[in-house]
């Protein structure tokens, strides 16, 4: 028998007020596609496909660098660079990026070390921050390896928050601790998103643990600060089409963070039409924020939905099993009275279904997820 679980009305709860994180961040990461292999000329390709593969215009709006930039520390304490991928500096490729009209992200780690063995920030965090703002970098990934004197991280992330925001200069906290310490229950206070979950890689499995894993703390998410069940890994080549379709249709209706991971100056023609689903972006960039929740499961058949702004809900028939099956979702599941007319579209087909009353079905192939919006 289906089973539904109860619907998550807005949140209301106070958030990290540094004017960030309003919606939910889009942009690049290095991590997923590049991991320590990144240096300046890279960033400034990068920088360019965001441009020219309309990207940005779609909303991507942040070129993050993550880990193995850092070097060492000067005789002041303060970070430095990898001189050897990085001669020019960052404020010099900080430059480059913002002159594209894209914003500048860093990586650094609340241990003594990050998790590839540079400089972490514990201990340094005034003069870190500092270090950012004279860069003029727009966002901070956080990350939680080598703490190992055993300080909870909800102790060592709180002074980087401190430290970002004495500067001055707005800068998005992204954390990174993996999920652990219940950090959803703590973090709206201290970040603008929190990961909620171990690394992805591009497996299915990973993909959907990673979904799951999200879902129990979708009541903490809304405008100010996300749950973030890691990047995206569109493009990178082990998922088939319907599963890239899927993992990014179910980032967008969660409100999870949308960070490309793939190598942007070589997409295929799929993976950017994925991408940059202009009705699924804004599906997850609604002035609502309501994270969309798993409403109904029956064996590997589910149903996921939530509430957008103007009275509309986004619903995802989402097919786990290893063949086509039949899904419905009933308004009630959506708390949406059965005899209510709602408008139905279609957000991957861009088509109009009709007007529906009472619940809507679609046919799923396997692995696959077919997107509606309901419309008063």
């Amino acid at each position: 028998m289906w089973s539904a679980v109860v619907f998550l009305l807005v949140a209301t709860v106070a958030a990290l007020d540094n004017g960030l994180g309003r919606r939910p961040q889009m942009g690049w990461n290095s991590w997923n596609h590049f991991a320590c292999g990144i240096n300046e000329t890279l960033i400034r390709h990068v920088a360019d496909d965001m441009v020219g593969t309309g990207l940005l215009d779609a909303g991507y709006e942040y070129v993050n660098m993550d880990d193995c930039w850092a070097y060492d520390r000067d005789a002041n304490g303060y970070i430095q660079p990898d001189p050897r991928t990085f001669p020019s500096g960052i404020r010099v490729l900080a430059d480059y990026v913002h002159a594209r009209s894209l914003k500048f992200g860093l990586y650094s780690d609340a241990g003594y070390y990050t998790c590839a063995g540079r400089p972490g920030s514990l201990g340094h965090e005034v003069k870190d921050a500092e270090q950012y703002a004279n860069w003029t970098v727009d966002y901070l990934k956080y990350d939680n390896c080598y703490a190992w004197d055993a300080t909870p991280a909800h102790e060592r992330y709180p002074p980087m928050r401190d430290a970002l925001n004495k500067t001055g200069r707005p800068i998005f906290f992204s954390m990174c601790d993996w999920g652990n310490d219940e950090v959803a229950t703590w973090a709206r206070d201290v970040g603008n998103s929190w990961r909620t979950t171990e690394d992805i890689k591009d497996y299915w499995f990973m993909v959907t643990s990673r979904l799951d894993s999200n879902d129990k703390w979708a009541k903490y998410a809304g405008p100010g600060g996300w749950n973030d069940p890691d990047m995206l890994e569109v493009g990178n080549g082990r998922l088939t089409l319907d599963e890239e379709q899927a993992h990014f249709a179910l980032w967008c209706l969660v409100k999870a963070p949308l960070l490309i991971g793939c190598d942007v100056g070589n997409m295929s023609n799929d993976t950017h039409s994925i991408l940059t689903n202009a009705e699924l972006i804004a599906v997850n960039q609604d002035d609502l924020g309501v994270q969309a929740r798993k409403l109904v499961r029956k064996n590997e058949l589910e149903v996921w939905g939530g509430q957008l702004s103007g009275g509309a809900y986004a619903v995802a028939l989402f097919n786990r099993s290893p063949s086509a099956s039949n899904i419905t979702a009933n308004w009630s599941d959506l708390g949406i009275p059965a005899a209510t007319p709602m408008r139905v579209r279609d957000l991957w087909l861009h088509e109009d279904v009709g007007v529906r009353s009472g619940s809507v079905s679609a046919l799923v192939r396997s692995h696959a997820a077919v997107i509606f919006k309901l419309s008063p």
